[in-house]
């Protein structure tokens, strides 16, 4: 498909789309699936047939519209009507709303929420717009102009140069300049060299990379073929875990369809750069997300890490210069090459720029997707955008980073989101897990739970962390029954501070950031504990939980 194919195609989708007066966008992501959204889909289309209004409206299904403890949810299009935990029986009621032109009050969600309001959607620009399941769908949306732009009018250099200039950082978690890692895949003699998304989402409440999967595939293939082309790759591998089946079927999905378009594959746009892509399964193990472990798992060998140097972008899959990105850093390249570095560059503060995809859960009001600049402060992200601690309970703390980050207490909700910010506070960025805590919550057995999951986790190839983990946990949990004097403190920051610096990977390097940041900022839990007593009254000194 060339790039006058491509601008036919769009238009032509448009005008078709223009000539139906209204649609009925059915969130089709897993979260809504699984409150009944398809049976919800499903009695919409039939009652529309039944009123014989099938040429005055549509039903479509599109990914994540971000609130999801409001699903299943619907969207009346062009009115903006917002419908929430919309059922089978709310369809004759939605259809007849439609004829009326008036909206449905006792499903309506305010369009005017914070939740909504406040945010500034790149990544998730075509969330809930867009069928994921459908190609001229994204094309019309502006998909796949950036790829034939770049191949059509730049070099590898000047993609390159436009990524370095957006200040684009990894959104897996480390923050490395997304340009430099480019930049050095791109300078390696070797001649056979891969593209990698990172799709192995396995924080605890997590869901980002999933939700960006099952609601725009075709801008996460979009964004690797650039890269690839960027990079001098062929071949390119999409690494997402099994448990994720919604997102694996549109993945391949998409694939097919770009395939057969010409926008992926051999002499892709009728240009001589080629690109292939495969989608490989992990297991689930949490240690495959780090990167040694993940090219190991597509190898076929059992997914443990290794030492570094060589790094991927040196020695990778097969011994060749790889190139591996999450799905939020890709997903974000279109529209960096579609709008230019400088005003991506705009967006955040000076030193994290752009946006960031966080999954808002826990002890707060409004659950969901939310995506909002770097720079935001916690205290607007759960207060504002969350809309606070429900039940009338008070806020204690909010996790960020999952197993590998820290918890964060009230005095500290002015903290701006952004890498150096909450690293000097004890916790990190992470993939962008957001855990809200409120005074019900133990935070010692809080911290028991992360390292649980840890401990679990662990590949077991180093000694520190397999042993590490293990010691760790069982302190903590003679702690909680009550079996420990005051020199139990001691001795887990002392072995914390051993697995930080000894272990392999950032499994057991990151494992005790839950132990240290609670025994930073909520010592005095722990000290109760010793005496017998818990601060939430959530645990029962003396028993196992």
């Amino acid at each position: 498909m060339t790039l006058d194919e491509l601008e036919r195609l769009a238009a032509e989708e448009r005008a078709a789309q223009r000539k139906t007066a209204c649609w009925l966008h059915v969130c089709t992501a897993a979260s809504c699936l699984s409150a009944g959204a398809a049976e919800v889909k499903q009695a919409l289309e039939q009652e529309l047939a039944e009123r014989g209004m099938l040429n005055f409206c549509k039903v479509k299904g599109v990914g994540c519209m971000g609130l999801c403890s409001a699903g299943p949810l619907v969207a009346a299009q062009p009115e903006g009507f917002l419908y929430g935990r919309v059922t089978p029986d709310d369809a004759p009621d939605i259809t007849r709303s439609l004829v009326e032109g008036r909206p449905l009050r006792r499903l309506a969600v305010p369009g005017d929420l914070p939740f909504f309001r406040r945010q500034f959607k790149i990544v998730l620009e075509n969330a809930g717009r867009v069928d994921p399941e459908r190609l001229e769908d994204y094309v019309a949306a502006g998909g796949y102009a950036s790829l034939l732009k770049v191949l059509n009018e730049m070099t590898p250099q000047d993609v390159i140069r436009e990524v370095t200039a957006s200040g684009l950082r990894g959104r897996g978690g480390a923050g490395y300049p997304t340009g430099l890692k480019w930049s050095t895949v791109a300078k390696s003699q070797d001649r056979e060299k891969y593209v990698v998304c990172n799709a192995d989402e396995g924080d605890p409440g997590a869901f980002m990379d999933r939700a960006v999967l099952e609601s725009d595939p075709h801008r996460v293939l979009e964004g690797m073929a650039i890269a690839a082309y960027a990079t001098g790759a062929r071949h390119g591998y999409i690494y997402v875990r099994a448990e994720y089946p919604l997102a694996v079927a549109r993945l391949r999905a998409a694939i097919r369809q770009a395939e057969r378009a010409g926008l992926l594959g051999n002499r892709i746009a009728g240009t001589p750069f080629s690109f292939h892509v495969e989608v490989r399964l992990g297991a689930g193990a949490f240690v495959c997300g780090e990167e040694t472990a993940l090219m190991a798992s597509i190898e076929g060998r059992r997914g443990t890490p290794r030492p570094r140097p060589p790094y991927p972008a040196e020695s990778g899959l097969w011994g060749h210069s790889t190139l591996i990105n999450n799905v939020e850093t890709l997903a974000n390249v279109p529209v960096i090459l579609r709008e230019g570095g400088e005003w991506y560059a705009r967006i955040g503060t000076p030193n994290s720029k752009g946006t960031k995809v966080f999954a808002l859960a826990g002890r707060v009001l409004h659950t969901g997707l939310i995506e909002v600049p770097m720079g935001i402060s916690l205290r607007e992200i759960i207060f504002e955008i969350g809309g606070g601690v429900p039940e009338g309970r008070r806020f204690k703390a909010v996790q960020t980073g999952g197993p590998s980050g820290g918890c964060i207490p009230e005095e500290y909700l002015d903290t701006p989101v952004d890498y150096e910010s909450l690293s000097a506070l004890g916790s990190m960025m992470g993939s962008g897990g957001l855990i809200v805590m409120d005074d019900s919550t133990c935070m010692v057995d809080l911290a028991r739970f992360f390292l649980e999951f840890s401990k679990g986790e662990s590949c077991g190839k180093c000694v520190p962390c397999r042993v590490g983990t293990a010691h760790l946990y069982d302190l903590l949990d003679r702690i909680l029954r009550g079996e420990s004097d005051g020199a139990a403190l001691a001795m887990l920051e002392e072995l914390s501070d051993l697995l930080r610096h000894t272990s392999l990977c950032g499994l057991g390097q990151s494992a005790p950031n839950p132990v240290l940041s609670t025994l930073r900022h909520f010592r005095h839990e722990y000290e109760a504990h010793l005496e017998g007593r818990c601060v939430a009254g959530a645990c029962r000194t003396g028993e196992r939980r």
